[in-house]
């Protein structure tokens, strides 16, 4: 899968469909990405998500904030990777709905020959995939239909065995994903599994909420809980443990918005404010 443009390949997109039978996206219950859509000023979301985040919001009035300093977040480990490491591969799990610019248009802004492979388990994320690939030329996306709580199958998938080199550097993301996987599923040992499938030289880039400044962020996770969706957050200590074994590049774990922020964006909020903690690291 690689090159395609918006309007090509509709055969892979009829077999999708048949893949992918019509599912009922119970628009009736909120989500977490459908909610996390809305505090980024989306439109793809339901009265219900909106109702919740809503709530979520009179807990921890700065989600909105804290979502936008995420995906800046996204986009300046992404540049960093593609750009001064050379890294021409990324794996992002628990994609979500698609925002603009997403991960591959970041990579391939920077290099066009970049191959990333979206994974997600959200019915709602595939209904809305097309826009994951949509790749240069040169590069290279790839979309899978699983759960981050199945990594050998996110590993063994013919989707990403065809898209992307497992011999070669990875950079995996997992932002703003493993605060919805509670320590009943083993969220370390999951990561773990994921990243013994890479070779040396990869990366993990890893966001996380906290409540270390703000205990609104807790009463926001309890929030999410009283809807049905399992939410955890975590402090700096807990949250490091995820890079156990890795190299982290400077400046460490930090909130999102002080890891290498662009020299011409001065700070325009405070670090309670944004409550995710970030970081990246090297595979040695």
């Amino acid at each position: 899968m690689s090159g395609r443009s918006s309007s090509e390949s509709p055969a892979w997109w009829r077999s999708q469909a048949q893949a992918h039978p019509p599912v009922d996206l119970k628009t009736d219950q909120p989500h977490s990405a459908r909610m996390y859509d809305y505090y980024l000023g989306g439109k793809d979301n339901f009265p219900a998500d909106r109702a919740a985040a809503e709530q979520a919001l009179a807990s921890f009035p700065n989600a909105r904030t804290a979502s936008h300093a995420n995906r800046a977040f996204l986009a300046r480990t992404t540049r960093h990777l593609a750009g001064e490491v050379g890294i021409r591969q990324f794996l992002d799990i628990g994609t979500g709905i698609p925002t603009s610019p997403n991960l591959h248009e970041v990579a391939q802004s920077v290099a066009s020959d970049a191959r990333v492979v979206y994974a997600d388990n959200d019915p709602i994320v595939l209904s809305h995939a097309r826009a994951l690939l949509t790749s240069t030329a040169q590069g290279a996306t790839a979309y899978l239909d699983v759960d981050l709580r199945d990594p050998q199958r996110i590993l063994a998938a013919p989707e990403l065995r065809s898209t992307l080199d497992l011999t070669q550097p990875v950079a995996l993301s997992v932002l703003a994903i493993m605060h919805f996987i509670p320590d009943a599923d083993d969220p370390h040992g999951l990561l773990s599994q994921l990243l013994d499938g890479l070779p040396p030289g990869s990366y993990l880039t890893l966001s996380h909420a906290t409540a270390d400044l703000d205990e609104g962020m807790e009463r926001l996770a309890a929030s999410y809980r009283a809807s049905g969706i399992p939410a955890q957050q975590r402090t700096h200590a807990e949250i490091l443990t995820f890079f156990d074994g890795l190299d982290l590049l400077d400046p460490g774990l930090q909130f999102v918005h002080r890891w290498r922020p662009d020299p011409d964006a001065p700070p325009t909020v405070t670090d309670a404010e944004v409550s995710f903690y970030g970081a990246v690291a090297r595979k040695s």
